[in-house]
Order: C-alpha cells, then sequence, then structure tokens
C-alpha cells in the first residue's frame, strides 16, 4: 500500500509537467486482508470525528459484514439503500440532510453508485469521508468527482477525494465476477480517455499533464498484464487490481477533472443509461456498458491512423435533430452547447494542421486485437448483444453522444472531416 501513498507524496505540489499544484485529500489507504473487522480503529487514528453516518446499500452491507462491530465508540447512524445501481440527486439530498449542521463523518460502504453519492453529499456539508471498497469494479474511489442523474440528464459533478480508503482483500475476492469484470471494461476506456484529453491539448490548449497520463497509463498496462486473473478468488491479484484502479482515481483528483479517466466512450455509455432511465430500465454496471463503448470506440479511432491528411470543415450539426434525440434533456444539451461550445475553439485550418500529430496520439492506443483478447480473459461482455442492447439505440448514443459534455474528443472532431487522402 505504501506505493500508493509514495505516489502521492512524490505527485503532490506544483508540478514540473502541467504546472498545476497537484494536491489530493487522501490521507491514509489501507489494503490488507481482515481490515473489515479494524475501520473503526482505522478511522480513529485518522482523526475522524465520532458521529459517523455508515451508507450503504443491501448487497454491499450484506458484503461487509461485520463492519458496524468494529465501529466501536462511534455513535453511528446507518443509510441502508436498495440495489444502488444509479445514483440520483434525491439520494445526494436524503444524505446531505442526514448530516447537516453536525460534527458528523461518512463511511461509504460500497463501490460506484454508493461511493458517487456519499462523495457529492459530503463535499456539500464539508464532511469527512472514508470509503470501504467492496469490489474492484471502477475507478472513482480515489476521484474528485460523482457522475449524478438530476431530471432524467447524467451529469458529472465536482465532488471531493475521501480522507481514507479502506479496503478487505478477502471481500475484494470473493466480490461478483461479473463486478471485477466490469471493472476491467471500466479501466480499458482509459486509452481513449487519455487519447481524447491530448488532442484537446494539442487543438485548444487544454491543460494536460504527462505525469498524470503515465500514471494512469502504467496503471492499465499493469492491469492489462493481470487480465486472466481478474475473475479468479485470489486475495492477492484483487488487491493489485484495486491499487491499479485507484492510480487512475488518484489522476482525476490530482487534475480536479476526469478527464485522465473518461472520453467518448463514457459520454456515450452515460447518454445510453440516460435513455434507459427514461424507458424505465435499470442500467448496466456501468463498467460493462463502458467496456463495449471503448472496443467501439477503440475500432472506430484506429481506423484514422492511416489517413495522412484530411480537409477540414466547420463543424455542421442539424441541431433540431439533435434536440429531438434528447428530448426532455433538450434543456441540459442546450446548456453544453450555447451560446458557444467547445469546437468553436478549433478552426479548420487548425484541425488539418495539427492532423500527423493526432495520428501519432491515436497510435498510443494498443490494437483492436489486444484490447478484445485482455477483456475476453478477464470475463468482460464484448459486443452490443452481451449487455442487452438494441443496436439502433447504440448507434443512436454514438451519434449523438458529442453534443452531451463540453468536452473535446475525437468522436465530437469527426464532424469537422470533410475528405481525407
Amino acid at each position: 500500500m505504501s506505493e500508493i501513498l509514495n505516489i502521492i507524496e512524490k505527485m503532490s505540489g506544483e508540478c514540473s509537467s502541467c504546472g498545476l499544484l497537484h494536491k489530493t485529500t487522501i490521507q491514509d489507504i489501507q489494503i490488507a486482508p481482515g481490515l473489515v473487522n479494524s475501520v473503526g480503529e482505522i478511522l480513529k487514528k485518522n482523526d475522524f470525528p465520532t458521529k459517523l453516518l455508515m451508507v450503504a446499500d443491501q448487497n454491499t452491507l450484506k458484503a461487509s459484514e461485520g463492519i458496524a462491530k468494529s465501529l466501536f465508540g462511534f455513535e453511528t447512524m446507518i443509510k441502508v439503500f436498495n440495489n444502488l445501481r444509479v445514483t440520483e440527486m434525491e439520494h445526494v439530498e436524503t444524505l446531505e440532510k442526514l448530516i447537516s449542521d453536525k460534527d458528523i463523518a461518512v463511511l461509504s460502504v460500497g463501490t460506484g453508485s454508493v461511493n458517487d453519492a456519499c462523495r457529492l453529499a459530503a463535499a456539500r456539508q464539508n464532511k469527512k469521508l472514508c470509503i470501504f471498497g467492496t469490489a474492484p469494479s471502477m475507478d472513482g474511489f480515489a476521484s474528485y468527482s460523482s457522475p449524478i442523474v438530476a431530471n432524467g440528464f447524467k451529469m458529472t459533478y465536482p465532488a471531493k477525494s475521501p480522507e481514507v480508503i479502506i479496503a478487505d482483500t478477502y471481500i475484494l475476492a470473493k466480490a461478483p465476477s461479473e463486478l471485477k469484470s466490469a471493472g476491467f471494461g471500466d479501466m480499458m476506456a482509459k486509452y481513449i480517455g487519455l487519447c481524447d484529453w491530448e488532442i484537446s491539448h494539442i487543438l485548444t490548449g487544454e491543460i494536460y499533464c504527462e505525469k498524470v497520463a503515465e500514471l494512469t497509463r502504467s496503471a492499465v498496462d499493469e492491469l492489462m498484464e493481470m487480465a486472466d486473473r481478474v475473475t479468479c478468488e485470489d486475495e492477492e491479484t484483487a488487491g493489485k487490481i484495486f491499487e491499479s484502479l485507484l492510480k487512475t482515481g488518484l489522476g482525476m483528483s490530482f487534475m480536479q477533472n476526469p478527464r485522465p479517466a473518461s472520453g467518448s466512450e463514457h459520454i456515450i455509455a452515460h447518454l445510453i443509461e440516460c435513455v434507459e432511465l427514461t424507458e424505465g430500465k435499470i442500467p448496466n454496471y456501468h463498467g460493462e456498458d463502458v467496456g463495449i463503448c471503448t472496443l467501439e470506440m477503440i475500432k472506430y479511432y484506429k481506423s484514422f491512423e492511416a489517413l495522412q491528411k484530411i480537409t477540414a470543415q466547420k463543424e455542421r450539426v442539424d441541431w433540431e435533430d439533435v434536440f429531438e434525440f434528447y428530448g426532455h434533456m433538450r434543456d441540459d444539451v442546450v446548456a453544453m452547447n450555447f451560446p458557444d461550445n467547445v469546437i468553436d475553439k478549433v478552426s479548420p485550418e487548425k484541425l488539418e494542421e495539427k492532423w500527423t500529430d493526432i495520428i501519432e496520439v491515436i497510435k498510443k492506443i494498443p490494437s483492436y486485437d489486444k484490447c478484445l483478447e485482455a477483456m475476453k480473459k478477464a470475463g468482460c461482455k464484448l459486443n452490443v448483444s452481451d449487455i442487452g442492447k438494441d443496436e439502433k439505440l447504440f448507434r443512436d448514443c454514438i451519434k449523438y453522444s458529442p453534443y452531451m459534455r463540453r468536452r473535446l474528443t475525437l468522436l465530437r472532431l469527426c464532424g469537422m472531416i470533410k475528405e481525407v487522402q
């Protein structure tokens, strides 16, 4: 565990690569077997207040059996959601009411949606936060942001990193295989996220940090080497996978945005989830959808490698068509794109001039075949039918997703490419 803390110590402060002041609220990380029985002791060591709100859902509470007993000496309230697959703003507001006007800290027991709600509620109420991870299923444990659904539209809100992260490797190893595979799919997305981030830097001057990018890239490369062990009930492997996930979350924390870890593939997945919620469907595990979207974007992005030259044009968008697709989400999309939008910063001349540089960035993405094989080994879902999506919905979400975020991606730039040579 000292490796992660050493990374924090080494990378904190003014960065020689990007000039930003890298910082994080994380002060302690503990990953070891049997820690479910030591949570209270770890919190006391890190000066948490004696009042706690422990938040879980029914599944994560069962997985962390014994955690409540470890909180001896704490005055503990417990909030247990049902199977929390999607975090909605009402969940955040419920937690805020429980912790407002109290000297109280938040203990988030779980992964994904439970953590998302706790990160935002703790940030808004300025409370200390500890995350007890129950599965290596996503990379947001150390992240500062929370994707939340509000009025049917999924947005990423600035939140907070936890002060303390704890994981019991026995519990991680026993996590359902589909959660572990979903975590692997979420990690594969970093290759696209890093590509989109660096391309935006080239074209718009968006702040890009090679040190953070390398931290993220190396974490994904390490996990690729463990692909065939992802679903094993092995504590050592589970702990190493969790560390890799933490590294990418730490990169987001240092940059104070999700750029190092998500690009067009995440936006597509978020849009799919929004549409499904509108239809009354419970979305898949986020990492499952993200993994399929990542494979699709790897195939698409790599198809540009052979293009030595392009002719660019100003982006042309049939906004009424876009708005018709988004329906009740129209106002959110308008806010993301008007009175100006992210593509306005890129002239056709600049895109043509920098195209060879963009190709070099795309080449950093591993081949589609290599990524597909790794995902097979990790037990991931591999195609649209595997995740139970309608093919037309999937294609429509790819088409309309670039307008969902104020974030420049290669997928958004494709609307500016008029001719290829």
